[in-house]
Protein backbone atom coordinates (compact mmCIF):
# COMPACT_ATOMS: atom_id res chain seq x y z
CA UNK A 1 0.00 0.00 0.00
CA UNK A 2 1.39 3.45 -0.75
CA UNK A 3 1.82 5.80 2.37
CA UNK A 4 1.25 9.90 1.53
CA UNK A 5 3.10 12.76 3.53
CA UNK A 6 0.52 14.44 5.62
CA UNK A 7 0.23 17.66 5.36
CA UNK A 8 1.74 20.53 7.22
CA UNK A 9 -1.76 21.47 8.64
CA UNK A 10 -2.09 17.88 9.82
CA UNK A 11 0.97 17.29 11.04
CA UNK A 12 0.40 20.09 13.62
CA UNK A 13 -2.96 18.76 14.32
CA UNK A 14 -1.53 15.48 15.20
CA UNK A 15 1.22 17.05 17.30
CA UNK A 16 -1.89 18.79 19.52
CA UNK A 17 -4.05 15.46 19.98
CA UNK A 18 -0.88 13.20 20.81
CA UNK A 19 0.83 15.95 23.22
CA UNK A 20 -2.18 18.06 24.53
CA UNK A 21 -5.22 15.83 24.13
CA UNK A 22 -3.93 12.30 24.90
CA UNK A 23 -2.27 13.05 28.32
CA UNK A 24 -6.18 14.58 29.80
CA UNK A 25 -6.88 11.01 29.89
CA UNK A 26 -5.22 10.78 33.64
CA UNK A 27 -7.81 13.39 34.53
CA UNK A 28 -10.53 11.14 33.26
CA UNK A 29 -9.06 8.07 35.42
CA UNK A 30 -8.15 10.16 38.30
CA UNK A 31 -12.11 12.05 38.29
CA UNK A 32 -14.47 9.60 37.02
CA UNK A 33 -14.93 6.99 39.44
CA UNK A 34 -16.30 4.20 37.38
CA UNK A 35 -12.75 4.73 34.93
CA UNK A 36 -11.00 4.76 37.85
CA UNK A 37 -12.15 1.47 38.96
CA UNK A 38 -11.32 -0.04 36.23
CA UNK A 39 -8.04 0.73 35.82
CA UNK A 40 -6.96 0.09 39.41
CA UNK A 41 -4.08 -2.20 39.04
CA UNK A 42 -3.45 -1.81 35.58
CA UNK A 43 -0.42 -2.30 34.01
CA UNK A 44 -0.06 -2.27 30.21
CA UNK A 45 1.73 0.09 26.94
CA UNK A 46 -0.74 1.14 24.81
CA UNK A 47 0.68 2.52 21.52
CA UNK A 48 -1.10 4.71 18.81
CA UNK A 49 0.47 4.45 15.74
CA UNK A 50 -0.52 6.22 12.20
CA UNK A 51 1.05 5.73 8.53
CA UNK A 52 3.06 8.50 7.00
CA UNK A 53 5.90 9.05 4.51
CA UNK A 54 8.79 9.24 5.14
CA UNK A 55 8.26 8.25 8.90
CA UNK A 56 5.15 7.17 10.77
CA UNK A 57 3.36 9.66 13.75
CA UNK A 58 2.85 8.07 17.11
CA UNK A 59 3.02 8.04 20.52
CA UNK A 60 2.60 5.55 23.69
CA UNK A 61 0.83 5.71 26.88
CA UNK A 62 2.28 3.41 29.82
CA UNK A 63 -0.19 2.63 32.73
CA UNK A 64 1.29 1.74 36.15
CA UNK A 65 4.48 3.28 35.36
CA UNK A 66 5.81 5.94 37.66
CA UNK A 67 8.05 7.40 35.66
CA UNK A 68 11.07 5.43 36.27
CA UNK A 69 10.73 2.10 34.33
CA UNK A 70 8.97 -0.18 32.79
CA UNK A 71 5.51 -0.63 33.48
CA UNK A 72 5.95 -4.63 34.91
CA UNK A 73 8.03 -3.46 37.65
CA UNK A 74 6.23 0.08 38.68
CA UNK A 75 4.44 0.46 41.72
CA UNK A 76 0.81 0.75 41.77
CA UNK A 77 -0.11 3.97 44.05
CA UNK A 78 -1.62 3.81 47.04
CA UNK A 79 -5.66 4.43 46.10
CA UNK A 80 -5.11 1.73 42.96
CA UNK A 81 -5.57 4.10 40.04
CA UNK A 82 -2.16 3.51 37.83
CA UNK A 83 -0.10 6.29 37.15
CA UNK A 84 -0.45 7.40 33.36
CA UNK A 85 2.85 8.35 31.51
CA UNK A 86 2.11 9.55 27.69
CA UNK A 87 5.40 9.24 25.77
CA UNK A 88 6.09 10.24 22.24
CA UNK A 89 7.30 8.16 19.41
CA UNK A 90 7.27 4.53 19.55
CA UNK A 91 7.61 1.32 22.41
CA UNK A 92 9.61 -1.45 21.75
CA UNK A 93 6.66 -4.41 22.62
CA UNK A 94 3.20 -2.50 22.94
CA UNK A 95 0.52 -4.86 24.88
CA UNK A 96 -2.13 -3.56 22.32
CA UNK A 97 -1.57 -0.71 19.23
CA UNK A 98 -4.40 1.36 17.53
CA UNK A 99 -3.19 1.57 13.97
CA UNK A 100 -4.26 4.09 11.63
CA UNK A 101 -3.45 4.12 7.62
CA UNK A 102 -2.82 7.88 7.76
CA UNK A 103 -2.66 11.01 10.17
CA UNK A 104 -5.41 12.49 8.76
CA UNK A 105 -7.25 9.27 10.08
CA UNK A 106 -5.30 9.25 13.66
CA UNK A 107 -6.66 12.96 13.89
CA UNK A 108 -10.21 12.48 12.47
CA UNK A 109 -9.96 9.48 15.44
CA UNK A 110 -9.67 11.93 18.33
CA UNK A 111 -11.82 14.44 16.53
CA UNK A 112 -14.72 12.37 17.50
CA UNK A 113 -15.33 11.42 13.54
CA UNK A 114 -15.94 6.92 12.81
CA UNK A 115 -12.69 5.96 12.22
CA UNK A 116 -11.91 2.36 13.17
CA UNK A 117 -8.72 1.62 13.80
CA UNK A 118 -6.61 -1.49 13.03
CA UNK A 119 -6.07 -3.47 16.36
CA UNK A 120 -3.04 -5.09 17.38
CA UNK A 121 -3.75 -6.95 20.91
CA UNK A 122 -6.96 -8.80 21.09
CA UNK A 123 -5.34 -11.33 23.49
CA UNK A 124 -5.96 -8.88 25.67
CA UNK A 125 -9.52 -8.02 25.54
CA UNK A 126 -10.16 -6.53 29.01
CA UNK A 127 -7.45 -4.18 28.09
CA UNK A 128 -8.82 -3.27 24.54
CA UNK A 129 -11.96 -2.91 26.12
CA UNK A 130 -10.71 -0.88 29.04
CA UNK A 131 -8.64 1.11 26.33
CA UNK A 132 -11.97 1.76 24.03
CA UNK A 133 -13.95 3.24 26.35
CA UNK A 134 -11.21 5.49 28.09
CA UNK A 135 -10.78 7.28 24.47
CA UNK A 136 -14.95 7.51 24.37
CA UNK A 137 -14.88 9.18 27.63
CA UNK A 138 -12.24 12.34 26.17
CA UNK A 139 -15.06 12.92 23.56
CA UNK A 140 -16.17 15.06 27.08
CA UNK A 141 -14.21 17.53 25.27
CA UNK A 142 -16.02 18.17 22.19
CA UNK A 143 -18.01 21.20 22.24
CA UNK A 144 -21.30 18.96 21.52
CA UNK A 145 -21.03 16.98 24.44
CA UNK A 146 -23.91 18.25 26.97
CA UNK A 147 -23.66 16.44 30.02
CA UNK A 148 -26.33 16.99 32.66
CA UNK A 149 -24.42 15.44 35.51
CA UNK A 150 -22.65 18.14 37.63
CA UNK A 151 -19.65 15.78 38.34
CA UNK A 152 -19.66 15.11 34.45
CA UNK A 153 -19.75 18.87 33.53
CA UNK A 154 -17.09 20.18 36.04
CA UNK A 155 -14.65 17.04 34.56
CA UNK A 156 -15.67 18.80 30.97
CA UNK A 157 -14.21 21.90 32.94
CA UNK A 158 -10.97 20.29 33.61
CA UNK A 159 -10.39 18.41 30.94
CA UNK A 160 -10.44 21.03 28.23
CA UNK A 161 -9.13 23.79 30.56
CA UNK A 162 -5.97 21.28 30.57
CA UNK A 163 -6.09 20.63 27.13
CA UNK A 164 -6.47 23.76 25.68
CA UNK A 165 -3.52 25.66 27.14
CA UNK A 166 -1.52 22.43 26.66
CA UNK A 167 -2.73 22.82 23.00
CA UNK A 168 -1.43 26.29 22.75
CA UNK A 169 1.81 25.50 23.99
CA UNK A 170 1.97 22.89 20.88
CA UNK A 171 0.38 25.06 18.57
CA UNK A 172 3.31 27.96 19.37
CA UNK A 173 5.88 25.22 19.11
CA UNK A 174 4.72 23.43 16.19
CA UNK A 175 5.33 26.47 14.34
CA UNK A 176 2.53 28.57 13.69
CA UNK A 177 3.99 31.45 12.34
CA UNK A 178 1.20 34.10 13.57
CA UNK A 179 1.55 32.66 17.54
CA UNK A 180 5.25 32.51 17.43
CA UNK A 181 5.75 36.16 16.48
CA UNK A 182 3.23 37.02 19.66
CA UNK A 183 4.88 34.89 21.67
CA UNK A 184 8.45 35.98 20.88
CA UNK A 185 7.84 39.56 20.92
CA UNK A 186 6.85 39.11 25.29
CA UNK A 187 8.61 39.06 28.18
CA UNK A 188 8.03 36.51 30.91
CA UNK A 189 4.34 36.40 30.88
CA UNK A 190 1.48 34.55 32.65
CA UNK A 191 -1.49 33.89 31.25
CA UNK A 192 -3.77 32.31 33.83
CA UNK A 193 -7.51 30.75 33.09
CA UNK A 194 -9.52 30.32 36.54
CA UNK A 195 -12.95 28.91 37.38
CA UNK A 196 -14.28 30.48 40.19
CA UNK A 197 -15.42 29.26 43.26
CA UNK A 198 -14.56 25.87 41.74
CA UNK A 199 -10.61 25.92 41.79
CA UNK A 200 -9.95 24.91 38.62
CA UNK A 201 -6.97 26.38 36.77
CA UNK A 202 -4.87 26.11 34.52
CA UNK A 203 -1.91 28.68 32.39
CA UNK A 204 0.02 29.58 29.57
CA UNK A 205 3.63 30.96 30.31
CA UNK A 206 5.08 32.96 27.29
CA UNK A 207 8.88 34.14 27.08
CA UNK A 208 10.71 35.35 24.36
CA UNK A 209 8.85 32.73 21.68
CA UNK A 210 9.22 29.87 24.46
CA UNK A 211 6.10 28.10 26.00
CA UNK A 212 4.82 25.87 28.28
CA UNK A 213 1.29 25.05 29.63
CA UNK A 214 0.70 24.06 33.72
CA UNK A 215 -2.30 23.22 36.16
CA UNK A 216 -3.55 25.07 38.63
CA UNK A 217 -2.57 28.40 39.71
CA UNK A 218 1.00 29.85 38.86
CA UNK A 219 2.07 31.77 42.44
CA UNK A 220 6.01 32.60 40.86
CA UNK A 221 4.53 35.88 39.20
CA UNK A 222 1.00 37.86 38.67
CA UNK A 223 -0.55 36.83 36.05
CA UNK A 224 -0.31 39.42 32.76
CA UNK A 225 -4.03 37.84 31.37
CA UNK A 226 -6.04 36.26 34.00
CA UNK A 227 -9.32 34.95 32.94
CA UNK A 228 -11.61 34.45 35.43
CA UNK A 229 -14.72 32.08 34.75
CA UNK A 230 -17.79 32.44 36.42
CA UNK A 231 -17.99 28.30 37.89
CA UNK A 232 -18.59 25.36 35.88
CA UNK A 233 -22.15 26.91 33.77
CA UNK A 234 -20.07 30.76 32.97
CA UNK A 235 -16.87 28.40 31.62
CA UNK A 236 -18.97 25.66 29.55
CA UNK A 237 -20.99 28.48 27.94
CA UNK A 238 -17.43 30.10 26.39
CA UNK A 239 -16.14 26.68 25.70
CA UNK A 240 -18.97 25.47 24.24
CA UNK A 241 -18.98 28.42 22.44
CA UNK A 242 -22.68 28.99 22.96
CA UNK A 243 -21.55 32.99 23.02
CA UNK A 244 -18.53 34.34 21.72
CA UNK A 245 -15.53 35.47 23.86
CA UNK A 246 -17.04 38.75 24.31
CA UNK A 247 -20.52 38.40 24.71
CA UNK A 248 -19.66 36.16 27.28
CA UNK A 249 -17.83 39.18 29.45
CA UNK A 250 -20.90 40.77 28.79
CA UNK A 251 -23.16 38.79 30.62
CA UNK A 252 -20.61 38.12 33.25
CA UNK A 253 -19.50 34.52 32.22
CA UNK A 254 -16.01 35.42 32.14
CA UNK A 255 -14.59 38.32 33.66
CA UNK A 256 -10.95 39.53 32.15
CA UNK A 257 -7.85 40.78 34.72
CA UNK A 258 -5.33 42.85 32.57
CA UNK A 259 -4.48 43.93 29.21
CA UNK A 260 -7.37 43.50 27.28
CA UNK A 261 -5.51 43.54 23.75
CA UNK A 262 -3.78 40.34 25.06
CA UNK A 263 -7.03 38.63 26.41
CA UNK A 264 -8.72 38.85 22.81
CA UNK A 265 -5.27 37.89 21.32
CA UNK A 266 -5.39 34.72 23.52
CA UNK A 267 -9.21 34.27 22.81
CA UNK A 268 -8.18 34.66 19.04
CA UNK A 269 -5.56 31.79 19.48
CA UNK A 270 -8.04 29.25 21.90
CA UNK A 271 -10.23 29.35 18.73
CA UNK A 272 -7.76 28.75 16.12
CA UNK A 273 -6.61 25.55 18.51
CA UNK A 274 -10.14 24.51 18.97
CA UNK A 275 -10.54 25.15 15.13
CA UNK A 276 -7.86 22.44 14.63
CA UNK A 277 -9.17 20.10 16.84
CA UNK A 278 -12.36 19.84 15.71
CA UNK A 279 -11.56 19.49 12.13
Amino acid sequence: MTVSAASPRELLRARLFLRAALPVMKVVIEDDPGTHKRFAGVQATVQFRARNDPEPVGAYVVFGDDGGGGAAAAPIVADGAPAVRVVQGFAEKPDMTLGFSSVKKLNDFFAGKTVLPSIKGLRHPGLVVKVIRLLLALKLMLPNAQPKDPAKRRLKVRLTLYMITAAMSQYNKGGDEEMARWTAKQPERIYQMSVEPEGIAAYLRVCAGQSKAGRGAYERRRPFVHLRFKGVDGALAVMNREVAFVEGVGKGYVRVDGSPEYAANLNDFMMRVQGLLTG
